[in-house]
């Protein structure tokens, strides 16, 4: 498992030396704005798959759980019946 790094505020990018302001630094700008906003929407996206997944494999384990249960509840409370005793032996149930 991966450890869990600081789910803080996401921060921006930023360039070490600042630009002069012209029309090439607004477009660089907002293509940057919009390559970040693409990876975003990927990782939102793939966030919803994996919780998809997730409520899937959560709901298969509760009725897995719920199917022991009863077989665990019936295999207790069968009893052995006295007409599987053949002979002077008794019948022993064991169970792995």
């Amino acid at each position: 498992m991966r450890p869990q790094r600081f789910q803080g505020r996401i921060r921006p990018k930023v360039s070490s030396m600042p630009r002069q302001r012209s029309e090439a630094a607004a477009y660089l700008d907002i293509y940057k704005l919009a390559i970040e906003k693409e990876r975003l929407e990927q990782e939102l996206e793939a966030l919803d798959q994996r919780r998809a997944q997730i409520q899937e494999r959560l709901g298969v384990l509760s009725g897995r759980v719920a199917d022991l249960e009863k077989t665990a509840h019936t295999a207790h409370t069968i009893q052995p019946s006295s007409t599987a005793r053949s002979g002077p032996f008794d019948t022993l149930f064991l169970e792995y």
